[in-house]
């Protein structure tokens, strides 16, 4: 019983063998449809047949012609010889000096000045291999494709029919009026311009160098989103950032996610998550956690607001800071509503609310100006005018040095205060201590001006002039009520002591879920295909964010 159960088993699977061998369709024969002369010569085509003049063979809807014909009926092979042309449909057209091409393997073989046409494109090689099952053209010798707006050059590739692709895995060159892409990774469109940067590459070009490592460029809008590790460096600027946007139409780029500008003459630096920068327009716009920092004095200052702009050509740039603006350097801090700097007066506004810590002194007043030296690149001056306060802790107790007025004059040494001047309506309220800082009494008066010379954040001494009136108290002769001018508020607890500083918890917290969304994008995106934004290929509904600023140089007095 088992033997004829086997036995059923065995003819059941080779019935369906057979079935299936009987299903595969056989290879469409080789049609010869012209020939001037054809003729049987043993010796020059063994078993074959030799074809001369105007030679015309079809196979399954390709057609090859040529001036003489090697045809091997029996293996469905033919071999070509002299102006050798192969034809598929309207979509491509092989040429060579050579050519074979085999019915059952539906491959063809090309060599000798090799020329492939498409409607978009021209293939130029030595030799040329072209498989018709998976519609593919292949090469391993020195190519050039040329199209209308480019010129390709590589040391092999390939090419995909129906998507009207070329792939290159080896160095490949796209020289275009405007540009020369370098690449070791390809994929270019020839219908479209498309071109997939897939490995570390270079676009150069007279106004700027690219460089990527996973891009999309199209080279018929010149639009480009680049990918990991890519940056746009100019002559002036470096533009760097997890994701990059271009149009080199109108030299516009946006940055996102760890952005990173660098100026390379001015020597600055602004960072932030988000970026559009209008090279044309000399105009640059930074938010999310944006943060500018300038090289002064072998110092670095961090400025920080919720927006910067910086606009104008080298020498003359212009740096805008809005909402809640704080800034950081080692010897001075501050805080206000917006920045305006100029670094062709090198004059610095802080507007509205600002407030300036240089050493332990506590600077208010309702205008602030910091005015730079161009000459040595060094802080020269500072201008407080209306409701002038500058206050420092005593050291040595729980009181406070003040000095009130209603305009600041002040001079900077090795970037501290070195000379103040303080006029109109002064008032003074001042511990006194010998050198063993033992308290000698509290200063209290009033003046029309008063001169203090600091020292490492200290005052040495005081000065006061014109129409002087008050004393020097015994701490136990002053009471705390009358140890305070109106208007003092002590603001200390506010103070920025480090470049971290000048981020609130909330700037903080939006950071960490920008780098995390980044880390988790590039982890997720790392071995796929590159998806291009959608206003890269929709080019004309892309809105700035903001309008670019206008390049001016002038300031409000």
């Amino acid at each position: 019983m088992k033997k004829s159960l086997f036995f059923i088993s065995y003819c059941l699977l080779l019935l369906s063998v057979q079935s299936i061998f009987a299903q595969a369709p056989k290879p469409k024969t080789i049609n010869i449809e012209n020939s001037d002369l054809v003729e049987v010569n043993q010796v020059l085509v063994p078993d074959g047949i030799l074809l001369t003049g105007n030679v015309k063979v079809n196979h399954d809807g390709v057609v090859l012609t040529c001036n003489k014909a090697y045809f091997f009926q029996k293996e469905n092979y033919i071999k070509a010889f002299g102006n050798v042309q192969l034809v598929q449909g309207d979509t491509l057209f092989l040429n060579s000096k050579y050519a074979e091409y085999s019915g059952n393997l539906k491959k063809a073989f090309a060599t000798g000045d090799a020329v492939m046409s498409s409607p978009d494109a021209t293939l130029q090689t030595d030799t040329i291999n072209f498989d018709r099952n998976v519609q593919q053209v292949f090469y391993n010798t020195k190519g050039t494709i040329v199209n209308k707006d480019n010129t390709l050059v590589s040391k092999s590739g390939r090419y995909y029919v129906e998507e009207k692709k070329f792939q290159f895995l080896t160095e490949v060159t796209i020289t275009n009026p405007k540009y020369v892409i370098k690449s070791n990774h390809l994929d270019y469109y020839s219908n479209s311009g498309h071109t997939y940067l897939l490995g570390p590459s270079t676009i150069t070009s007279k106004t700027n160098y690219i460089y990527t490592e996973k891009g999309f460029y199209d080279t018929k809008k010149n639009l480009a989103h680049f990918l990991r590790k890519s940056y746009i460096r100019y002559d002036d600027r470096l533009i760097e950032g997890d994701s990059l946007y271009y149009n080199r139409n109108i030299e516009f780029a946006s940055a996102t996610r760890n952005v990173k500008i660098t100026d390379s003459i001015n020597r600055g630096i602004v960072k932030g998550h988000y970026a559009e920068i209008y090279k044309l327009k000399d105009s640059m716009f930074v938010t999310k956690r944006a943060v500018a920092v300038n090289f002064v004095e072998n110092d670095s200052v961090y400025i920080h607001g919720k927006k910067l702009m910086v606009t104008g050509k080298e020498g003359e740039r212009i740096l805008r800071a809005y909402n809640n603006v704080r800034f950081f350097k080692v010897d001075m801090s501050g805080k206000c509503d917006s920045i305006h700097s100029n670094s062709k007066t090198a004059l610095t506004k802080l507007i509205g609310n600002p407030i300036l810590w240089n050493g332990d002194n506590q600077i208010t007043g309702d205008v602030m100006h910091l005015i730079g030296d161009n000459n040595t690149k060094k802080l020269d001056s500072l201008k407080v005018l209306n409701n002038t306060f500058l206050v420092s802790r005593d050291t040595l107790g729980t009181g406070y040095n003040q000095v009130k007025g209603i305009n600041l004059f002040g001079k900077f040494r090795d970037g501290k205060l070195h000379d103040v001047d303080v006029i109109k309506n002064t008032e003074v309220i001042y511990f006194m201590r010998n050198d063993a800082k033992e308290l000698i009494g509290i200063n209290k008066n009033v003046s029309s001006k008063i001169n203090l010379i600091l020292e490492n954040n200290a005052v040495e001494t005081i000065t006061f002039f014109n129409k002087v009136d008050g004393d020097i108290y015994p701490e136990a002769d002053l009471p705390e009520n009358a140890r305070k001018l109106r208007g003092l508020v002590w603001r200390g607890d506010e103070r920025i002591k480090s470049k971290d500083d000048i981020f609130t918890a909330e700037d903080n917290e939006l950071n960490d879920k920008l780098v995390q969304e980044g880390k988790d994008e590039e982890a997720k995106d790392k071995d796929v295909p590159l998806k291009v934004r959608k206003e890269t290929l929709d080019y004309d509904k892309k809105k700035p964010a903001v309008k670019p600023a206008k390049t001016s140089t002038k300031t409000k007095k």
